[in-house]
């Protein structure tokens, strides 16, 4: 799930956070600074052979406090699918990290975010040559040691599609790209990496994206699975 970083995508980079570490307040177009952080993570998996698991209102609603996502998972009918433009076989990874099936239609999954005292921020740039900048990044709160163990993170990339446009009736938020890697507490660690945790790389955007209606997600868990943070990017008027 992670791509090369070569020397596009290098610079991609250097262009969005200005070289410097992704913590550093400003350089990045959008970000999570100021933003409320999610209390739940809300995902909604469609297989991408259900066209009308697409055109049909969800059987829930998530609430306004929720980092809603749609995954939509490859199908039985490969090229052939009415959603095979926007499935991902990312999809079909979070599904098995969630220890479920792929559905024949559509399944829903929800998680409480059990917050650790701290602050997870995402952010990304703006798309170059098929590239985003993006980055993810948690840092204790002052005084607070985090319980020691491994603890697994997830960059998205997310498409969000407006209600009433390509035949949804509400609005959606694409997967598009994604990302996972680790962190762990509890071993030794240097000054810097005491204070945050930093992951800076680039992701593909799909052909058929929209780059201007992009913004990446993210989330920490701990070794029993539990979401303890989560962060969505938003741009700034006028960025």
């Amino acid at each position: 799930m992670r791509p090369p970083l070569h020397s596009l995508t290098a610079l991609a980079l250097l262009a969005t956070f200005g070289g410097a570490p992704l913590l550093a307040q400003a350089q990045a177009s959008c970000s999570s600074d100021g933003v409320a952080q999610p209390v739940a993570l809300y995902e909604r998996f469609i297989n991408a052979d259900c066209e009308s698991c697409w055109a049909g209102p969800p059987a829930h609603a998530p609430g306004a406090s929720a980092l809603v996502l749609d995954w939509i998972v490859p199908g039985g009918l490969a090229d052939d699918a009415p959603l095979s433009a926007a499935a991902t076989r990312d999809a079909l990874q979070r599904l098995q990290d969630l220890g479920r099936s792929v559905p024949s239609f559509s399944d829903t999954h929800t998680a409480e975010v059990q917050p650790l005292p701290g602050r997870l921020r995402v952010a990304n740039g703006l798309a170059m040559n098929d590239y985003l900048g993006t980055g993810i990044a948690f840092q204790p709160a002052p005084r607070n040691l985090l319980p020691a163990g491994r603890y697994a993170y997830t960059l998205v990339l997310v498409e969000r599609v407006p209600a009433g446009t390509a035949g949804t009736p509400v609005e959606r938020y694409v997967v598009r790209n994604a990302l996972q890697g680790n962190w762990n507490a509890g071993i030794p660690l240097s000054k810097k990496e005491q204070s945050a945790w930093i992951d800076n790389r680039s992701m593909r955007t799909p052909e058929g994206t929209d780059a201007e209606r992009l913004f990446v997600a993210g989330w920490l868990q701990d070794a029993q699975g539990r979401i303890v943070a989560a962060a969505q990017s938003r741009c700034a008027a006028g960025s």
